[in-house]
């Protein structure tokens, strides 16, 4: 399995009612344009992915290897833990009222929201953390975490409730905080799990 496809499928577990999910869904029963609302996403999401890579490389630069596999370790181990938490919209995470301004209001009010919750989101430290484990393949880990945010949240803004109400969330989020457990005891143990 490549680094791609492995931060595809952590952030696309990790994702499944997430807050930011949440929002997709608000933001798709407010303006009710998805085209705009998922280029919003998309657009924030790759933005806030490449700075979370940029800083997961960068961190590699200035941690000792003990102290890296440490911090990765038990950071992975936190977003199991923090997986079992349910998430919910803040009151400041609320999008504003941009239909009146067309589909560029919409894509702008979308992009702004979305990448302001984004920010210290599990999925953006998750995406910190496998650019750091992976730092030559930091880009495969900022394509993956994006294609991962993608996969999650352009069906709930197509589909809406409907698809909200047939996932089985408690087990989705037990599968992906048993991902993050795995991934931290293999850090912790110094495995790279073949990665590359």
């Amino acid at each position: 399995m490549s680094v791609f496809f492995l931060s595809t499928g952590i952030v696309a577990l990790a994702e499944m009612g997430d807050k930011t999910q949440l929002l997709s869904l608000l933001l798709a029963a407010r303006f009710r344009k998805p085209w705009p609302i998922a280029l919003g996403i998309f657009a924030a999401t790759l933005a806030n992915h490449a700075l979370a890579g940029a800083l997961g490389a960068w961190v590699t630069t200035q941690l000792a290897p003990d102290a890296l596999r440490w911090a990765l370790g038990l950071s992975f181990i936190m977003m199991a833990g923090w997986m079992m938490a349910p998430d919910q919209l803040d009151d400041d995470q609320q999008p504003a009222r941009a239909a009146r301004w067309g589909v560029w209001g919409v894509f702008g009010a979308t992009l702004a929201v979305f990448f302001m919750a984004e920010m210290g989101d599990k999925t953006q430290l998750a995406t910190v953390a496998l650019a750091a484990q992976h730092p030559d393949a930091a880009l495969a880990v900022i394509a993956g975490t994006t294609l991962g945010m993608m996969l999650a949240n352009a069906p709930v803004v197509c589909f809406g409730e409907r698809l909200m109400k047939k996932l089985p969330l408690r087990a989705v989020h037990l599968a992906c905080a048993a991902v993050f457990a795995a991934l931290g005891l293999a850090a912790l143990l110094g495995w790279r799990m073949g990665l590359g």
